[in-house]
């Protein structure tokens, strides 16, 4: 059995990440798959596996413009 090694990520690594969509706090699940070590297809399974341990406002679906601010967004804090 071999044990996973756990680093501590940052408070400011986090808090970067979040952003304010619909008045809400949000990480997108991209950002969210990157801190937890996996890929977004795997975090997104694991959720739908488990959605009945989710609260019915844990996630929403992006517009297509908020996708495209949120693309922007990330776009320029890479630059």
């Amino acid at each position: 059995m071999s044990a996973k090694k756990l680093s501590v990520i940052p408070a400011a690594t986090i808090v970067s990440k979040i952003l304010l969509l619909r008045n809400q706090r949000v990480l997108i699940n991209a950002d969210l798959a990157t801190l937890y070590g996996v890929t977004t297809k795997r975090l997104n399974e694991q959720v739908n596996r488990n959605i009945k341990r989710f609260p019915p406002d844990f996630m929403f679906q992006l517009t297509a413009g908020e996708k495209n601010r949120w693309s922007q967004i990330a776009t320029t804090s890479q630059v």
